[in-house]
This record gives structure tokens, C-alpha cells and sequence, in this order.
């Protein structure tokens, strides 16, 4: 089924799981087309850290995400316009998406201060006073030229209690009307909403409800992976893709390990970004099936294996353990670079199974083999256990004790 609307994307399903609420989607966007489930490589500022864009073509990446905040500040709205845009400005010549700068009022929250009409932030550049209005953030995303953009929404920290979270999920919606109005590209840019209600379970559902009256191409969920508990974390996404429409596309912000990937995707999202790739990269960690390797220890330094025997990614082609531990002793830019061209190949090509074991209904399969590489002494992670189980997915048969199951009962339901 295909997504329908006057928007510069269209979403069609070709593939449902017959277990889980996981499905293939292929996603048609103004610079090319995106099959999902699908990971987004996050380059905050234009760039993603010690990649050229070339290279994530070799990668087949077709889309990636850049930060309206920063962008905003340095090189600003004007300079993008008068370059033509971000695409351009970049040499990219694949699909981006832009964030609306309002997770940074939970990473900069000593800088900024909420009110009504914006987020007033303290540059950590120069001092500046920036006000990031609803009205704002699009102009800015407008001037980059992103294929898909977000709405600003008022973003709490997930373990946020209490009234301020209504308050928020209030302020999201009220800012969404806002951002619509203010959008000048709607041929060439689509806006999503973002579901938000914290920990709320009724509140996500109320949010998700009321976002869905308007006429948008997908939506997102927010405010989550933030430091809550797994136990927490799932039940929010469950009940969020339970309230999004399946025929537009669910994006998932700020989620990028590989559990969470396979999990949530059996959860019903389809889009995912985090900096976690490309960041453990920059301390000498390589990501594998069993988890990650850390090749600054010294039992990689006669290992002339490489990072992962079934990666076709350039790194894994050219260079052995034993010589990328050499080079991560010296934190030299060279080891960035290698491991974060084979951190990236990882995600994608992760993503890649996925969809094809949906496309063949085997993807509960693929999700006990994955779990099993990761965790051969079948202690798997309790959170995820739970999880899979409501998607109909056993990974084992044993009866576990729930430990999270005193503090869950505190999450509205």
C-alpha cells in the first residue's frame, strides 16, 4: 500500500513479516529511492566524521542526517541558500534529513530556555543568543534543502516525570500547526511530526492520534533512548507504532545499536539514525556480529584476520587486525577512518538482512540466529526477550523472571 497525499514522498509496503509487525517499505524521496528499514548515518555539520561522500556512495547509503541547530549556527541559513543548498554545498547527491534542532533543548539544556514561542539558545560557538522558533527551524531546513525535515518539537529528557511532559506533548502538537503553516518547499520537502509523551503510554497514544489528523508524508518518535530503561523504551515504541498510520513511514530518532535495530524493526519502525557507529569508531571500536571488538587491545596486534571475514567493505578487504591495533595506538585520523567506513557497512548491511529476511518471512529466524551470535550462552537481554514476546517471538523457552516488572507496572498502559 502506498502513502498517499501531495508530498514529495511516496511510502509503498511490499513486504510484511506474518509474526511481527516488521515490513520492507520502499520509500521514493525527491533524490533517490530508500528501502527500509533502513539506518541514517548522522553528519552533524555536513560531513559524516572521517567519511567523504563518496564513500558512503561505495556503501550504497542513500540517505543520511545533518543537524539544523549546528547548520543554523555555522555556516548559517544564508550561506546554504546562496550555495544552493546543503546537497550542493556537500557534493551529495543522495537523500538527506534534518533534524529540527530541538533535541539539542536536552543536550544544551544549560544554554537554552523554553517558552511558547521557542527554544532561546547561548551559542557554544561564540556566546550568541539564537531563538529557534517553530517558524525558524523550518526556514532554516528550508534554506538546506533536506528531503525529509522535522517539525521542532518541546523535547524533555526521557526520564522527565510529572506534568512537564503533557506540557510538552501539548507544545509539540501546537508547534506542528506552526511548522506547517511556515513551510515553504512542500513540493520538494516533507515535514514529519514527532510522537512525544515521555514514558507516558496514554500520552503517546493521545500525541500519536492528534498528529495523525494532519496531512503529512511519515512521523517520527521522539524523546526517547535517552538513558530510560529498556523495559520503559520498547513499551513506547510498541504503543506509538500501534497509533502511526502503516501506510507512512515510522522513524525512529536516536536509536542505532544493533539489538535495538533488529528489535524495534520488529516493533513496525522503519527508520532509524545515531551517532553510535561512527562515534565508537573514533575510540578504536569495530563493530561484528558478537558484538564489538576493541582493536587497541593488545590481543589483536599479531591477528591478521580481518575486522569481520564476511564484510565486503573496503577496510575488511585491505587491512588485518593486527595493523588497524597498530594504528589505534596512535589515535591517528587514519584508524577513524577505516573503522568508521567498516562501522557504517556494518549498519547498513545489518539493515540489508533485515529487509531480506522480511521479503522471504523468515525474519523471526533471523532474529533468534542474530540473538544467538550475540549472546551464545542464551543469556539474552531481558528487555528484549519481552519485547519479541509481544510480536509473538520467543527467543528461548524458558519461563525468566521479569526484573523490570515492579518498576513497569508504574507505566501507564
Amino acid at each position: 500500500m502506498a502513502s498517499k497525499g501531495s508530498h514529495a514522498l511516496t511510502f509503498k509496503v511490499i513486504a510484511e513479516c506474518s509474526t511481527t509487525k516488521a515490513r520492507v517499505g520502499k520509500m521514493t524521496l525527491p533524490h533517490n529511492e530508500v528501502n527500509t528499514p533502513v539506518f541514517m548515518p548522522v553528519g552533524t555539520q555536513g560531513t559524516l566524521k572521517s567519511m567523504l561522500p563518496e564513500q558512503l556512495k561505495e556503501l550504497d547509503c542513500r540517505i543520511m542526517l545533518s543537524n539544523t541547530y549546528h547548520l543554523g549556527n555555522r555556516p548559517g541559513a544564508e550561506l546554504l541558500e546562496k550555495a544552493g543548498g546543503l546537497h550542493k554545498f556537500m557534493n551529495w547527491d543522495r537523500n538527506l534529513l534534518t533534524d529540527s534542532g530541538g533535541f539539542q533543548m536536552v543536550s544544551l539544556l544549560k544554554l537554552a530556555e523554553i517558552t511558547e514561542e521557542g527554544v532561546k539558545f547561548e551559542s557554544p560557538y561564540d556566546g550568541s543568543e539564537m531563538m529557534l522558533t517553530p517558524e525558524k527551524s523550518i526556514e532554516i531546513q528550508n534554506a538546506i534543502g533536506a528531503d525529509i525535515i522535522m517539525q521542532l518539537d518541546d523535547v524533555v529528557h526521557s526520564t522527565t516525570t510529572g506534568p512537564r511532559v503533557e506540557e510538552a506533548m501539548y507544545r509539540t502538537i501546537r508547534w506542528l500547526d506552526r511548522c506547517l503553516k511556515a513551510h515553504k518547499r512542500p513540493h520538494d520537502q516533507n515535514i514529519f511530526p514527532i510522537v512525544q509523551g515521555g514514558l507516558d503510554a496514554e500520552l503517546r497514544k493521545k500525541c500519536a492520534q492528534e498528529l495523525t489528523k494532519r496531512d503529512v508524508a511519515g512521523f517520527a518518535i521522539g524523546g526517547l533512548s535517552g538513558g530510560e530503561e529498556k523495559c520503559y523504551f520498547w513499551r513506547m515504541v510498541d504503543v506509538s507504532t500501534d497509533h502511526l498510520p502503516s501506510q507512512k513511514p515510522r522513524y525512529l530518532m536516536g536509536v542505532g545499536f544493533a539489538e535495538d535495530l533488529v528489535v524495534c524493526s520488529a516493533l513496525g519502525c522503519d527508520m532509524y539514525d545515531c551517532v553510535f557507529p561512527t562515534r565508537t569508531a573514533r575510540f578504536g571500536n569495530a563493530l561484528v556480529p558478537t558484538g564489538s571488538l576493541n582493536l587497541k587491545h593488545k590481543s589483536f596486534s599479531n591477528d591478521y584476520r580481518p575486522i569481520d571475514e564476511s564484510c565486503e567493505c573496503s577496510t575488511c578487504k585491505q587491512y588485518t587486525r593486527a595493523y588497524l591495533h597498530m594504528v589505534a595506538q596512535t589515535t591517528s585520523p587514519v584508524t577513524c577512518t577505516l573503522l568508521t567506513v567498516h562501522n557504517v557497512a556494518y549498519q547498513l548491511n545489518l539493515m540489508r538482512s533485515i529487509q531480506n529476511s522480511i521479503k522471504e518471512d523468515k525474519f523471526p529466524d533471523f532474529i533468534k540466529r542474530f540473538f544467538h551470535v550475540r549472546h551464545p550462552d542464551g543469556h539474552y537481554p531481558e528487555w528484549a526477550v519481552e519485547a519479541l514476546k509481544k510480536v509473538n517471538v520467543n527467543l528461548n523457552e524458558l519461563s525468566h523472571k521479569n526484573n523490570c516488572t515492579d518498576s513497569v507496572n508504574k507505566v501507564k498502559s
